[in-house]
C-alpha cells in the first residue's frame, strides 16, 4: 500500500472514530432521558436511568480511551515499521556508498513511495558501481599504455644511439653502410614519432579534445596525394602497394584531411606491423555507394583469430600479447581510428582471415552541395 494511501486511511480513522462515539454516547444518552421523562412519575426508575446513565458514560470513556491508546499504537508501530525502519536501513546503505562499498543492496519494497526510494538508490548503487569498476579499468589500462610506451619508445632510442656510436667510431666506414645507417636512425626516429602521436592523440580523445578542421575535400585527390606519400615508406620496406578507385570524379567528403591522414597511417602501419610476409601487399580501394563512400585498407599477413575481430577497435586490445609485445605498439591504434570515423560521423568494422590477411573497411557520407551553398 503505498504512503499517500496509508496517510489518508489513517486520518479518517483519526476523525471517524470520535464522532463514531460520541454519536453512539448522545443517542445513549437521549435514549435514557427520554425515558426519564416517560416516567417521572415513577422516582424509582428515575433514579435507576440517572445510574445506567453515568455507567454508560463511563462504558463511553474507558472504551475511547482503550481505542485511542490502541490507535496510537497501531500509528506507532506503522511508522516504525514502514517509515523510520526504511529511513534507517537507506540511511546506513548510503554510509556503505560513502565509503565507497558498493556491494550493500537493499530489499525490494514493491511500488510504494519507500520502494520506488530503495529503486532509485539501486539504480544510483549500480551506476557508482560500474563508473568505479570502469576507472578501475581505465587505471589499468593507462599503466598498461604508459609500460608499453615507455618499452616502444626504448627500443628506437637504444637502436638509434648504437647507430649513431658506430658512425662516430667510424664503423660506417663507406658509402653504403652510411646510407643504411642513416635510413635506419631515420626510420626509427619515424616509430619514435608515431608513439608520441598516438599518445597525444589518445589524450586528446581520453579528454574528448580532439580538435577538427572540417574541409569539403575531393576524395580522388586526397587519396591520390596519400598513396603517394604511403607509397614510397611503404616501397623502402618492400611491400607492394595496389590502389583502385572506383568512384566518380567530383565526389567529395566533409572531413578533417589530418584526422583521415591519421586513419590511414594507423591502418597501414598496423598492416606493416603484423605482416609476417615476404611478398607484404596492401590494396586501398575506394567504392562508391549511394550516399557515401567506403574505404577498405586491406592486407596480405597473418590475418586474425575470429575470436578477436570484434575487439580489435578496443583501446589496449591486443590480439597476441605475448607476440605483439615482441612487435611494439600501444594498443591504441585502431581505437583511434573508430573514434576519428564516427566523430566524421561513419563507421569502421573489419573482416580478417587467418592466414590470408584482414581488410579494414570505413564508411564516409558523401558531401552534397545545396543549389544556394557557396562552398570556401
Amino acid at each position: 500500500m503505498k504512503f499517500k494511501t496509508k496517510m489518508t486511511i489513517l486520518f479518517l480513522v483519526i476523525i471517524l472514530v470520535p464522532i463514531c462515539f460520541s454519536t453512539i454516547a448522545f443517542f445513549g444518552i437521549g435514549y435514557y432521558e427520554n425515558i426519564d421523562m416517560i416516567n417521572e412519575i415513577r422516582k424509582e426508575d428515575v433514579m435507576i436511568g440517572s445510574i445506567v446513565n453515568k455507567r454508560f458514560m463511563h462504558s463511553i470513556v474507558s472504551s475511547s480511551v482503550v481505542i485511542l491508546i490502541a490507535t496510537s499504537a497501531i500509528i506507532t508501530a506503522w511508522i516504525n515499521k514502514d517509515i523510520y525502519k526504511p529511513i534507517q536501513q537507506l540511511s546506513g546503505a548510503m554510509q556503505h556508498i560513502a565509503m565507497g562499498d558498493y556491494d550493500f543492496r537493499l530489499p525490494d519494497k514493491g511500488d510504494s513511495e519507500i520502494g520506488i526510494l530503495y529503486s532509485n538508490y539501486e539504480q544510483m548503487r549500480l551506476r557508482l558501481k560500474e563508473s568505479a569498476e570502469e576507472e578501475l579499468l581505465n587505471e589499468k589500462k593507462s599503466k598498461e599504455l604508459i609500460s608499453n610506451i615507455s618499452h616502444d619508445l626504448k627500443t628506437p632510442i637504444t637502436s638509434i644511439k648504437g647507430y649513431v656510436e658506430g658512425i662516430m667510431d667510424g664503423v660506417a666506414d663507406t658509402p653504403e653502410k652510411m646510407d643504411k645507417y642513416i635510413k635506419t636512425i631515420y626510420n626509427k626516429a619515424n616509430d619514435m614519432d608515431r608513439l608520441i602521436n598516438e599518445l597525444t592523440t589518445y589524450s586528446a580523445i581520453d579528454s574528448n579534445k580532439i580538435q577538427y578542421h572540417f574541409h569539403v575535400i575531393n576524395i580522388s585527390d586526397y587519396f591520390a596525394d596519400c598513396v603517394e606519400e604511403v607509397g614510397l615508406d611503404l616501397e623502402s620496406k618492400n611491400i607492394q602497394l595496389n590502389y583502385t578507385n572506383l568512384v566518380s570524379e567530383g565526389t567529395s567528403i566533409v572531413a578533417d584531411p589530418e584526422q583521415l591522414k591519421k586513419v590511414i597511417n594507423n591502418v597501414i602501419g598496423n598492416s606493416v606491423k603484423y605482416m609476417d610476409n615476404d611478398k607484404g601487399e596492401i590494396d586501398i580501394r575506394i567504392i562508391e555507394e549511394n550516399e557515401s563512400v567506403k574505404i577498405e585498407i586491406e592486407d596480405n599477413g597473418k590475418g586474425i583469430p575470429a575470436k578477436d575481430i570484434g575487439n580489435i577497435f578496443e583501446r589496449f586490445y591486443r590480439t597476441d600479447a605475448s607476440r605483439n609485445s615482441m612487435k611494439g605498439g600501444s594498443g591504441i591504434g585502431l581505437s583511434i581510428v573508430k573514434k576519428i570515423i564516427e566523430d566524421h560521423g561513419g563507421y569502421v568494422w573489419a573482416t580478417s582471415k587467418e592466414g590470408e590477411g584482414t581488410c579494414i573497411h570505413f564508411v564516409i557520407r558523401k558531401y552534397v552541395q545545396h543549389h544556394d551553398e557557396v562552398v570556401v
